[in-house]
């Protein structure tokens, strides 16, 4: 995947699945390292600030933490 299409694919996402990519990837993920790391960072702290806090529990507790 280019970095334009990780961007695309960042700014297409919801939060829910942004948070489930960020708790479940593996280490050393694409997404989360340099550029497109910031840019991952920033996007979910801004959709993350669009949801209620409610909504982001569920979120979390709809993704638990494995796979």
């Amino acid at each position: 995947m280019t970095p334009e299409e990780m961007k695309s694919w960042i700014d297409n996402s919801s939060y829910e699945q942004l948070l489930s990519h960020w708790r479940l990837a593996p280490a050393g993920d694409p997404f989360f390292v340099g550029e497109i790391g910031d840019y991952y960072k920033e996007k979910m702290a801004e959709k993350r600030s669009k949801v209620s806090d409610e909504e982001a529990v569920r979120a979390s507790k709809s993704i638990g933490w494995r796979q």
